[in-house]
């Protein structure tokens, strides 16, 4: 295929080349341009070559084009992926009719559809003019799409195509991709089993594969959507001429090996030996930044491995997958060899346990687990963790799962790589289990499966790399030794055969390495020669090193680009073919999103406290976590769906803590609060610890009831310091973030500058805070449908000590109120923009004489202030309470609220059926009536509303007959409010009454009617009196 450009408007061809047309393929060209306005919106076309004019183009490449990865939107530009170098690693099954070919890709580059700022990128002698299309365009001189750009020096510009980091990745030589032989494509992404038994059932379809390897999905989901909608001949074209590329990121390889002749004609079989390994990438990402399993039970380094063997009779097939250890688990801060590892959510992992096993059983059948971890030092927690999930989730899968402990480095420190394979075929449930789950046999000619695998061995060690890597040798080796003496004994002792077999597993082992973790795999000088070196101990030492560098001090850039190519970023848009369609289907479901989709109340109980580095005291928790002065909000049965809690100083801020921070302190905080909990009287939920973080002195802590774990997703934790300019600890935030069903919520506890006149230091911590402060996959705190601080704000009251003690003492608050750091700064928009805070009506909560309710009495004398703060924010959050409790174990009162929020519970099949539904109304056509027209008088919704035409001399655009002299009449049907809004006899009381709550669950059960609603344009502002100026700002 050949690529070209042509400008005005900016347009990318890629047509079939006349070489691939002499061997079969259409004669056709794909046209891409992108939307105007739009770098998310791409038009494309599937056109007869003849139809396509390539007058004035100009040739991107001199390379043969192997085909389009997909469309990205970076920034304000979109770009197209282009493989422009790969090699064919060969057939993995030369006896059928269909050649089963794999390729390597080596080189992906990618143009910008959007502007040509980026063409000074393409590497110079790279391109060749095309003034008319010509078949001999091959051997045409060559030349520059564009000159490079110079600096007014001379000097060629410095800058990074913003795809340079997509591009590293892509062209690292892990990526493969099935490639199209006689217009036929096959399935690289599934196992042979499935695809075999898939094509029997139903028609071959190129593009079907397993959603769980491919990785370019969601940048070529756009072309596959387009691909949908072609007519079935045009479908048909579409896929001979190999135009989009399906890639999946592993290992492949393939040998071809002369087995031992036949005793009736002496002629040596010639057989072919090959290995997949498909790497997942639900839970894609580096070594030390993703770790464990995710709420969906997706695991990291998830691997499925396929080990064939092809005669001119049978295929043979056997399957092995590893993965990381499927709990919350993580490594955190620097990492040298003494790994630290924090199980995160010890009590909330087994809801994504069993979802990760639940998808193993679903797609393998039976799953048996070796676990390689140690049983001493770090690892033996996670072996502990996986030993008791697992023996829960028996009582739902029963014999179906099982699970093996065998400590690889005990046994290699007694007995050396040798000893290995004796050990692991003493182990009862391994032997069991071979020869329970057995392999996958398939007819040559038929192509009949004969015997299929029945189970799965699944494999792990801590990074899921070298040990398990070795021991998947071995069982590959083991059931192909039990194959072959069913079919030919004697090919048992080929010694080329299992030589093969021994390189396959090494180049596997690291290519899988170098993915996750940056470098070659360990001990794979033994795996390829069954021998430990000198030479090899040097090796994977000089691994060892590069890895820690790499791991700590470059994989997060590396992160980030994985995470972009996914799509994973919180401010990405996916590239949409220009489709109105679908665009007018997904409008009017965003308008009717009531008829798919029901809202629950969810109270949360929120509190923060600065301990002053104070132990858990002897004093009773309860009236901080359940208050007694709020009884007609709360009462010591209260059980909230979730219970959030900040502390400040939860150890001293001395130097050694900010180096090295003794966890120990959170421990036993964490230990107190479930023991007040379990203290309630007329308790009515149990709670678990869902996930806590610390920094240095500022901790997070969330609960939830136990029923609930199995509708929260998401779950992250992050910090972000501020202490000296950012290095330290001392200062900084902590944030945790979840979505509970389909509502997203942020938590952040945070301890700001201290001194009472230094606001600005404080303003400062906060903006960093908002703005540096990101999860996993560039969420930020903004991305969230619900926002919650807890924290020591540290604004003080600009009033002088002794006016404050006496206002405070007297409970004249409303004055101290007007002299508040936080409130002024909140007033005039210097922090906290789009922040609510409840009334302040009890007492500046800072600073007491430990053990008292007295004020400070030490020589400093320190100003009363309200130090300790909750803000939130978002349009289905309320506040119920807000106050204090009167605890004297710190020189600071804890703080507390409680809010209901709503919760959205989308019901996807729901949603689906309407989806249906509304496009077969859009395309359904009136007798007479033509779809492209149709179509063509779609109108789209647009977020904000049109604004009106421009007045004129004798037209005023906010005069209407509606509203004349622009005069909107403002209508009371309420009664006027009186009291307190806060009280709950309130009619803006935030918190229903039990029968409010009645009436509530009571129209959840109503049928929603299926009629979209329609929001109305806002009045005009009513007309300025004449005489008078008016500015508009714009």
């Amino acid at each position: 295929m050949h690529l070209y450009l042509k400008e005005s408007p900016r347009t990318i061809y890629l047509v079939t080349s006349s070489q691939e047309e002499i061997n079969g393929r259409p004669s056709r060209a794909l046209v891409l341009r992108a939307a105007e306005h739009d770098p998310s919106r791409a038009v494309v076309e599937f056109l007869r070559k003849e139809d396509v004019d390539l007058n004035n183009v100009t040739r991107l490449t001199s390379r043969i084009v192997k085909g389009c990865l997909g469309l990205i939107s970076v920034g304000k530009d979109m770009f197209v992926a282009f493989i422009t170098s790969a090699t064919e690693v060969g057939n993995v099954r030369p006896t059928i009719h269909n050649a089963e070919i794999a390729a390597k890709i080596h080189e992906v580059t990618f143009f910008c559809m959007t502007s040509s700022a980026w063409d000074f990128t393409i590497a110079p002698g790279d391109t060749l003019p095309s003034p008319t299309f010509a078949d001999n365009a091959d051997v045409m001189s060559m030349r520059d799409v564009r000159d490079l750009e110079y600096q007014s020096n001379g000097q060629a510009t410095a800058l990074e195509h913003p795809c340079a980091p997509l591009t590293k990745i892509l062209s690292s030589g892990t990526f493969y991709y099935a490639m199209a032989t006689d217009g036929a494509q096959w399935d690289i992404s599934t196992r042979l089993p499935v695809r075999v038994r898939r094509d029997q059932d139903s028609p071959q379809d190129s593009f079907t594969f397993d959603g769980r390897f491919v990785w370019n999905e969601y940048i070529a989901r756009s072309l596959l959507d387009f691909r949908d909608r072609l007519d079935t001949l045009e479908k048909a074209d579409f896929d001979r001429c190999q135009f989009l590329v399906l890639a999946i990121q592993g290992y492949v390889g393939i040998f071809t090996v002369a087995l031992p002749a036949l005793p009736t004609n002496g002629t040596p079989v010639v057989a072919t030996i090959a290995l997949i390994s498909r790497l997942g990438y639900r839970r894609a990402g580096t070594r030390f930044n993703t770790r464990g399993v995710d709420d969906d039970g997706n695991t990291a380094n998830f691997v499925e491995t396929e080990t064939l063997l092809s005669t001119d009779q049978h295929t043979f097939s056997y399957v092995q997958v590893r993965g990381s250890v499927p709990l919350f688990w993580e490594q955190q801060g620097l990492q040298t060899f003494g790994q630290k590892i924090q199980i995160t959510r010890p009590h909330a992992s087994q809801p994504a346990f069993e979802r990760h096993f639940s998808q193993l059983t679903d797609e393998y059948g039976s799953v048996y687990a070796v676990n390689l971890l140690g049983t001493k030092d770090h690892e033996a927690s996670l072996t502990a963790a996986y030993s008791q999930h697992l023996q829960r989730a028996k009582s739902v899968w029963g014999d179906d799962i099982g699970i093996a402990h065998f400590d690889f480095h005990n046994v290699v420190r007694v007995g050396g790589h040798e000893s290995l394979m004796p050990n692991l075929r003493r182990i009862e449930g391994i032997v069991d289990n071979t020869d329970h789950f057995g392999f996958t046999m398939c007819d040559a000619t038929s192509e009949e499966i004969i015997t299929e695998q029945k189970g799965v061995f699944r494999t792990n060690c801590l990074d899921c790399l070298d040990r398990t890597n070795f021991v998947q040798d071995i069982m590959s080796r083991s059931t192909l030794e039990q194959y072959l003496s069913l079919v030919r004994r004697e090919w048992a002792h080929s010694n080329s055969l299992w030589t093969y077999h021994r390189e396959l597993w090494a180049e596997n082992g690291d290519s899988l390495s170098r993915i996750y973790a940056g470098t070659g795999a360990l001990n794979t000088s033994f795996t390829r020669t069954g021998k430990r070196t000198l030479g090899g101990l040097l090796s994977d030492a000089t691994k060892s090193v590069s890895r820690a560098y790499i791991n700590n001090f470059q994989d997060k850039s590396k992160q980030v680009a994985i995470d972009m190519f996914l799509g994973n970023l919180s401010d990405q848009r996916q590239v949409a073919v220009f489709d109105p369609v679908h665009d007018t289907v997904r409008a009017a479901l965003d308008v009717r999103i009531p008829e798919y989709s029901s809202t629950s109340t969810c109270s949360i109980f929120v509190g923060t406290w600065n301990l002053n580095g104070r132990q858990p005291p002897s004093e009773s928790l309860l009236p901080w976590l359940c208050p007694r002065d709020t009884d007609h909000f709360l009462h010591c049965s209260f059980s909230p769906d979730m219970i959030v809690l900040g502390f400040q100083e939860i150890v001293p801020l001395t130097a050694q803590q900010i180096v090295q921070t003794d966890p120990e302190k959170k421990r036993l905080w964490e230990n107190k609060i479930l023991e007040t909990l379990d203290q309630r009287p007329n308790t009515k939920a149990d709670y678990v610890l869902l996930r806590s973080q610390q920094l240095v002195g500022t901790a997070l802590i969330v609960l939830v009831r136990n029923e609930h774990l199995a509708f929260i997703r998401g779950v992250e934790a992050t910090t972000r310091k501020t202490g000296l300019r950012g290095m330290s600890g001392n200062k900084g935030a902590v944030g945790i973030r979840l979505e509970f069903h389909d509502t997203s919520f942020c938590f952040l506890t945070a301890h700001l500058a201290a001194g009472h006149n230094n606001v600005e230091e404080r303003n400062a911590d906060y903006h960093t805070i908002s703005e540096e402060l990101h999860f996993l996959r560039g969420k930020s705190i903004d991305s969230h449908d619900n926002v919650i601080w807890l924290a020591d704000t540290n604004y003080r009251i600009d009033l002088d000590n002794e006016t404050v003690r006496e206002l405070a003492l007297s409970d004249r608050l409303d004055e101290l109120l007007a002299a508040d750091q936080l409130k002024y700064a909140i007033d005039i928009g210097a922090v906290f923009p789009g922040y609510f805070e409840g009334p302040i009506l009890f007492r500046p909560t800072y600073r007491y004489d430990v053990g008292t309710d007295d004020y400070d009495t030490s020589e400093k004398m320190r100003i009363p202030a309200w130090t300790d703060r909750i803000l939130y924010k978002g349009s289905h959050l309320d506040l119920s309470v807000y106050s204090r409790a009167e605890l004297r174990g710190s020189d600071h009162k804890p703080v507390y609220a409680f809010f209901r929020a709503t919760v959205r519970i989308v019901d996807h099949a729901k949603k689906e059926t309407l989806s249906r539904l509304l496009t077969e109304s859009v395309t359904s056509t009136a007798p007479g009536e033509k779809l492209e027209e149709k179509l063509a008088a779609l109108t789209f919704a647009v977020e904000n509303d049109e604004l009106p035409l421009p007045s004129s001399e004798t037209a005023a655009w906010w005069d209407t007959a509606e509203h004349p002299q622009g005069v909107v009449p403002i209508a009371f049907e309420d009664p006027p409010l009186t009291g307190n809004p806060w009280d709950s006899d309130s009619p803006l009381s935030a918190s229903p009454s039990s029968s409010d709550e009645a009436l509530f669950n009571s129209a959840l059960g109503l049928q929603t009617p299926l009629v979209p609603t329609k929001k109305s344009r806002p009045p005009p502002p009513p007309r300025k009196p004449t005489g008078q100026s008016a500015v508009i700002l714009l």
